[in-house]
């Protein structure tokens, strides 16, 4: 057990693999029972992606599963191989990425599309880890633009669920509780006072669950007002459909998509790195709050081995089992809830990794669980409508902070309407169109005003942070 001989200060242990540093459970850290029952029950998000998949692809059950128990295994390469985080979807780009693969006709070349948007977005990714990139390719876009994608991306994701076949049509009232009490949860300033002064297990435990009470909340509401079925609790395990998947939905029954499916995924994936890279910042931010506290153990981010890891999975994703919701580089609520963990002291948590990769185990082990599945199962559309709206809320504050001055705004605003109507191709080009002509010769750089206090921002940014979740 290499993880008890860790000096004051140091990493956990590892084993060196060129940019990566494998880390074991309960050779390299402590496995940590607390995360791991948590992860068990917080599988009810992942299993939320079904929904999507079955909607837009027209997947069955276990087949949709098969592709949440695969994108869940390579959650575990994150810690596995050196990278600090809780990994997840990427939540606020998955109306782009519904927006993009509704073009297509449902059938092979829908799932052409998404095959090739995953491949590209994973291929664009590992590029920009091996080169360092990354930072630059972000920071050439204006922050009109930028601010337009992310605000649109919030925008597109409300409308998917209350727009015209969204989940709202079959549980308004199960919805509207449910998101009331996670909203309620996660950024009331009233609830957060009565955290402080109440320090007891309860409250301190429906402020980390993150949506997951409102989750259990609409297993009992939904059946109550005829929305739902109640559950039909299975015992066993549950049995995801690799045969299906793989021959009907991956490039090894399908074959491999035309280059034209490629060249129309490249707009739409160049918005989805938008937010993939503000995951990365944010990773960074999240990560600094538990340093100055756990002086102890250093946690060493690299965001270049984070754009390995996670457009390796991607790209493996996009052949093995193609998923809307994307490999994403963080699952934002999650991460804090560990970090607040691990400040609570060695005892607690011993390691950083101890933490992060029992939850991920956790969270495998439910996906394998017939009685947590079937728990789930009536609600999995309440249960994205939840993710999608909370994330909504949270991309189109931190969208209209990406403006710097009113001009900025007007943009995003354009650019934000046109990406919900016509797509990224159209969104990026009226964009640029309109920095252009705004901007001229200060195209990048664009303008500051006092429309927004960027001192008062970046002294709050910690506060920001731990709200956005």
């Amino acid at each position: 057990m290499k993880w008890k001989n860790r000096l004051h200060g140091e990493e956990s242990p590892y084993m060196p693999a060129g940019p990566f540093k494998i880390r074991l459970p309960f050779i390299h850290y402590r496995f940590e029972w607390p995360d791991y029952v948590q992860g068990l029950l917080m599988c009810a998000v992942d299993l939320g992606a079904i929904t999507l998949l079955a909607q837009h692809l027209g997947m069955p059950f276990e087949v949709a599963l098969a592709v949440v128990v695969l994108n869940g295994l390579l959650y575990l390469f994150h810690h596995i191989l050196g990278d600090p985080v809780i990994p997840g979807w990427i939540t606020p780009a998955v109306p782009l990425i519904v927006l993009f693969v509704t073009q297509f006709d449902e059938g092979p070349d829908r799932v052409y599309a998404l095959i090739a948007f995953q491949l590209t977005l994973g291929i664009l990714s590992i590029v920009l880890g091996i080169t360092g990139l990354a930072s630059k390719v972000v920071y050439m876009v204006p922050n009109a633009i930028k601010a337009g994608i992310i605000l649109g991306a919030g925008i597109g994701a409300i409308v998917s669920v209350f727009g015209e076949g969204g989940q709202f049509g079959t549980f308004p009232i199960t919805i509207t509780i449910c998101i009331g009490f996670a909203f309620y949860l996660t950024f009331s300033k009233s609830f957060e006072q009565i955290r402080k002064k109440n320090k007891g297990f309860l409250f301190t435990l429906l402020g980390n669950l993150g949506i997951l009470p409102a989750i259990f909340l609409a297993i009992i509401v939904a059946p109550l007002f005829g929305e739902a079925k109640w559950p039909d609790i299975q015992w066993g395990f549950s049995k995801p459909d690799f045969a299906t998947l793989w021959a009907e939905y991956t490039v090894f029954g399908l074959g491999f998509p035309a280059m034209s499916f490629f060249i129309q995924a490249i707009p739409a994936v160049l918005a989805t790195y938008l937010v993939v890279f503000g995951d990365v910042l944010k990773t960074k931010v999240l990560l600094s709050e538990s340093d100055a506290v756990r002086t102890d153990e250093k946690v060493d981010y690299d965001p270049n081995r984070a754009h390995l890891i996670f457009g390796g999975r991607n790209s493996l994703m996009s052949m093995i089992g193609p998923d809307i919701t994307m490999c994403g580089p963080l699952w934002a609520a999650m991460q804090v809830v560990a970090i607040e963990r691990f400040k609570e002291g060695k005892k607690a948590m011993n390691s950083f990794f101890g933490g992060i990769g029992s939850f991920r185990w956790g969270t495998n082990t439910g996906l394998l669980l017939l009685p947590i599945v079937s728990l789930v199962q009536p609600i999995l559309g309440v249960a994205l409508a939840l993710t999608l709206l909370v994330q909504g809320y949270v991309s189109v504050r931190i969208g209209v902070m990406q403006a710097r001055s009113q001009r900025d705004l007007g943009i995003a605003g354009v650019v934000a309407a046109l990406l919900v109507i016509k797509g990224a191709s159209w969104a990026f080009a009226v964009g640029i169109l309109l920095c252009f002509l705004i901007y001229g010769k200060d195209f990048f750089k664009g303008e500051v005003d006092n429309t927004f206090v960027k001192d008062s921002l970046e002294s709050s940014k910690k506060e920001e942070m731990k709200e956005v979740i």
